[in-house]
């Protein structure tokens, strides 16, 4: 009897060491299943799960405009006072709709080309006004219908997939022609997706030709977005800081007397982007602005939850479920005699003209299909290691400790 007790002890310890072992094996093995997995779904080709939301994306996008309607016109050309604006908005307009067109593989190089056809619908809902409202933006939106953003070409990732969706060229060059040096490069992705397994300490690169430039973002916080854990990225203020405050932006500034000698900050000179039309950007309300850029303006109210940019990234497949998209577009305005309004200046004013805010969001039911198909599994997959290697322990100590008593009762 005392044998078979024993011996009953002894399984019950074997079978715990077993399963702890087999807890512990299954988490390397089950992450290297999983990694195989993901490597194989966003690779972007014909087939995979990325390259079906790559080429039209299921996330409702509606980009919002704000125009500041300036209050006291006459009192600025007379005596250059400070400029008083108010906006006025939203008018959104639903954007992104239109599937990518053009798409090339090219199985040598590993990359796929494609433009991205512009399309806007109107929102009334959304919006305070109609279209027939007489703004400058208005005409803007509608100029954007009918027009492609690209070629771009980019990485399948198929050979290599920490390259996968990096830009490799952007119209045909890997330049832009507008910057010195390596501001003039065109980095990253598109910011729709990066390359899997996204960790908090890397900087995410992307580039955007709505600011001219590549640009980029840095960890913030952990969000829970619909049952899906993501990753906050945001664009940090030293982005748009002065090359005094960061010397990485020295090749962004091209000009030394708007500029203050490139001690201002805030603002970006794209006016070679904009066939030398004098356009500057910023981030709306001149939120991260020098105090020489924002002061003449008044009745500006920047806000940081407001008026940031940021991505939320899925850090396992590295897709972008949710983001905010922030910019203001404004113009250089400096006396001119020969331009009635403008002659009597006596100082140069960057005038806000508008800022748009492009925002998308995962929807409920691609929400549920990604935790069903990614999150879920992966979650069960932690679960089922947590519990035999805690069972496992668990069985194996206390068989043990029940073995020794005996033990010791028996030698007694």
């Amino acid at each position: 009897m005392g044998c078979d007790r024993n011996c009953g002890l002894i399984a019950g310890a074997v079978i715990g060491a077993v399963l702890a072992v087999f807890g512990g094996i299954l988490m390397p093995v089950g992450d290297m299943l999983i990694e195989k997995t993901i490597k194989k779904e966003i690779v972007l080709e014909e087939g995979t799960l990325a390259f079906k939301n790559w080429v039209k994306t299921g996330t409702e996008v509606y980009r919002q405009f704000w125009i500041y309607d300036v209050q006291n016109p006459q009192e600025v050309m007379v005596n250059s006072s400070n400029i008083k604006v108010k906006q006025r908005g939203p008018y959104t307009y639903r954007v992104r709709y239109l599937a990518k067109e053009n798409i090339t593989q090219d199985p040598e190089d590993h990359t796929v080309s494609f433009v991205q056809p512009n399309g806007a619908i109107f929102e009334p809902s959304l919006s305070v006004g109609t279209e027939n409202d007489t703004f400058t933006v208005l005409n803007l939106a509608v100029a954007y219908n009918n027009t492609v953003d690209g070629v771009y070409k980019v990485f399948s990732g198929k050979d290599n997939i920490s390259k996968v969706a990096i830009i490799d060229t952007y119209k045909g060059k890997r330049n832009l022609s507008y910057w010195p040096s390596y501001c003039d490069m065109v980095n990253g992705t598109d910011a729709a997706s990066f390359p899997p397994f996204v960790e908090k300490t890397r900087v995410l690169q992307f580039f955007s030709s709505d600011i001219c430039r590549s640009i980029y973002a840095v960890f913030e916080s952990d969000i829970n977005l619909k049952g899906i854990p993501v990753y906050r990225f945001v664009l940090p203020s030293k982005a748009f800081a002065s090359p005094v405050q960061n010397p990485d932006n020295h090749c962004f500034c091209t000009e030394a007397i708007i500029s203050k000698n490139c001690t201002s900050y805030g603002v970006l000179d794209i006016s070679k982007c904009k066939e030398g039309k004098p356009v500057y950007i910023s981030l709306p309300h001149f939120l991260h602005a020098s105090p020489d850029i924002s002061e003449p303006i008044e009745g500006l109210n920047p806000n940081e939850e407001e008026h940031r940019t940021y991505l939320d990234i899925e850090p396992i497949t590295g897709f972008t479920l949710r983001f905010a998209k922030r910019l203001q577009v404004n113009m250089l305005v400096k006396p001119a005699r020969k331009i009635e309004a403008l002659k009597s200046l006596t100082r140069n004013y960057i005038v806000p003209i508008l800022w748009l805010n492009e925002t998308g969001t995962i929807g409920d039911e691609k929400a549920e299909t990604f935790r069903k198909q990614v999150t879920g599994k992966i979650n069960l997959l932690g679960l089922v290691e947590i519990i035999l290697l805690s069972v496992g322990v668990v069985m194996f100590v206390a068989f043990m400790i029940s073995y020794c008593a005996c033990r010791s009762k028996k030698v007694k």
